[in-house]
């Protein structure tokens, strides 16, 4: 099957339109402003196991202790990489004061399977956890963050 000259000469145009494209969306600001912000609070773990477990699997989006690999900057991928971590700040970071409100959530993620995201497993396959991680990990949240989490609620004003 031989391609009419027409459909030819539109392959290289559309390959360098698709190129084009691509070092256009390079100029799109968004997401690769990788400054992490200052850490405002440390958690005292429960638990060295914890500590390693929540900075294998979670610190990258939970934390400001993003390591930012190289295709973070490459867009379209670094849309999507920031806005994990942006949302991940959002809901729970543990180096921000009242970060223990979430506690509960997080270890219920953790229990379910939906954290660690499977979109980020694939570059990070260290975040991978077993089933006995998993379990240790939400126990060890809880154990961190439960008391913090009750006191972030305001509860010793009832």
């Amino acid at each position: 099957m031989r391609l009419n000259p027409a459909r030819r000469s539109l392959l290289p145009r559309l390959l360098l339109g698709l190129v084009a494209l691509f070092v256009l969306i390079q100029l799109v600001p968004y997401g690769r402003a990788h400054a992490n912000p200052t850490v405002q609070a440390q958690p005292k773990w429960d638990s060295p196991q914890t500590e390693a477990l929540f900075t294998r699997a979670c610190a990258d989006c939970h934390s400001h202790a993003t390591v930012w690999p190289w295709y973070s900057n490459v867009a379209p991928v670094s849309w999507l990489v920031q806005r994990h971590v942006d949302e991940g700040r959002s809901k729970f970071n543990v180096n921000v004061p009242g970060y223990g409100r979430e506690a509960d959530e997080a270890a219920k993620t953790v229990r379910n399977g939906s954290m660690p995201e499977p979109t980020y497993l694939p570059m990070h396959p260290a975040a991978r956890l077993t089933v006995q991680e998993k379990q240790q990990l939400a126990g060890g949240l809880a154990a961190t963050f439960g008391r913090e989490g009750a006191d972030a609620g305001g509860d010793e004003d009832r």
